[in-house]
């Protein structure tokens, strides 16, 4: 298959897979592959595939695609192509919720140098690394990925990037309880659809619908999440997005909880597993199994429940997420503590109040926990969150959290 064959064949596949035909965009994609010697053109093809299959939920499909992708990338002798190789390298580690590999492939990325695509692809990269320090419940770092992938964004004048890095914002903020900030992100994401996002994909809009639920669940707004999360579940069910179809399930399960309609949201709870496992999303499937655990908290059948936590817990050390094991040791405490177990519940506060220290969960002002309850953050240059009463009324201008850390022995 001669070169431009090979493009007309692309192009012919995109033309496909914009309509929702994705498998026959597939099957041409793949004879591109098995038949064209063009390097150019089998890198490209294998960009599609790598999207496509990510769009999917194929991760592990995806991973390998971007292996060869990089093969490809390495034949050519092209730095900006190994850039985005290793780009896509580090995103499939990411949605398999390997967090460790996607740093290490984002940081092999920034370490390229005098790339073209650099000033394009490194807030891409940004965001990448951002996702994989909130997966493990880095909170500085994750923030500070995020405040770079937006300072990329707004330098380059990519409304598609400040998008993406506006829900993964929401994200944080969801995570560490600042429900106002939370919601204000997503809801700039769906802005940015509506001013700028004629030409974009939908799932731009179902992502900002989604991360705008749930907020509005956690506010306590459970019909406006309800209206959000329907409108997103439309559109993945209409482009076949079973990720996002996942997070929807996993959502409608938590407004039904947050009703008490405990009746509903078991079979949401059990629908979201099946596809996060299918997929291979092991940080989504510990929510489900949190959501799951608290459900047989509340009817009060509570070895059903530490069943779904010791599942959880399991899943959540494998991912490395610290936030996760918190969430279930603070839900394990109160359940051993109503069952009178003295020695089960020392060592679950004890192993609660070691994961507060990793990750950092406390105003280095007041000395109280963050993410408890719903409040006000803000963040220093340094990208440290305090409670912004507490800035408000210190009236710092230092970070006290890097202060204390300059004085530990051995700093340099």
């Amino acid at each position: 298959m001669g070169q431009d064959q090979t493009k007309q064949q692309i192009e012919k596949g995109l033309q496909l897979y914009q309509s929702n035909q994705t498998e026959k965009a597939l099957q041409v994609w793949m004879k591109v592959l098995e038949k064209s010697s063009d390097l150019m053109g089998r890198f490209r093809v294998l960009g599609c595939l790598v999207t496509a299959h990510s769009e999917m939920g194929r991760y592990k499909e995806m991973l390998k695609f971007a292996v060869v992708q990089i093969d490809t990338a390495r034949e050519l002798e092209d730095a900006d192509f190994l850039l985005e190789s290793y780009l896509n390298l580090a995103r499939s580690n990411e949605k398999l919720c390997e967090f460790h590999k996607t740093i290490s492939y984002c940081k092999t990325c920034l370490g390229l140098p005098g790339t073209r695509a650099g000033a394009q692809l490194g807030g891409q990269v940004s965001l990448s690394m951002g996702n994989a320090f909130l997966g493990l419940s880095v909170f500085q770092k994750a923030l500070e990925s995020f405040e770079k992938a937006l300072r990329y964004a707004h330098n380059n004048d990519d409304a598609m990037l400040e998008c993406r890095v506006c829900c993964s914002l929401g994200s944080f903020y969801a995570q560490v309880k600042d429900y106002e900030k939370a919601l204000f992100f997503p809801c700039k994401a769906a802005e940015l659809v509506n001013d700028y996002g004629k030409g974009w994909s939908l799932k731009y809009r179902a992502m900002s619908q989604y991360h705008m639920a749930v907020a509005y669940r956690l506010l306590g707004h459970l019909g406006s999440a309800m209206e959000c999360c329907e409108e997103s579940m439309k559109i993945a069910l209409q482009h076949g997005d079973r990720p996002l179809q996942a997070l929807c399930l996993l959502c409608f399960a938590d407004i039904h909880r947050s009703r008490g309609d405990l009746e509903t949201a078991f079979p949401r709870y059990d629908s979201a597993m099946s596809i996060m496992t299918e997929i291979g999303n092991r940080l989504g499937q510990v929510q489900a199994l949190l959501g799951v655990a608290k459900c047989w908290v509340a009817r009060k059948v509570l070895d059903k429940a530490l069943d779904a936590i010791e599942r959880a817990q399991n899943l959540a050390e494998e991912v490395g997420n610290k936030l996760s094991q918190l969430k279930l040791h603070c839900l394990s405490e109160s359940i051993y503590r109503s069952k009178g177990l003295q020695r089960e519940l020392r060592a679950h506060v004890v192993r609660f109040h070691e994961c507060v220290e990793e990750t950092e969960l406390y105003c280095g002002l007041c000395g109280e926990s963050i993410g408890e309850k719903n409040s006000r953050l803000q963040a220093l240059p340094c990208s440290h969150i305090f409670h912004l009463r507490c800035l408000q009324n210190n009236g710092t201008r230092s970070c006290p959290n890097c202060r204390r850390s300059s004085m530990k022995p051995g700093f340099v």
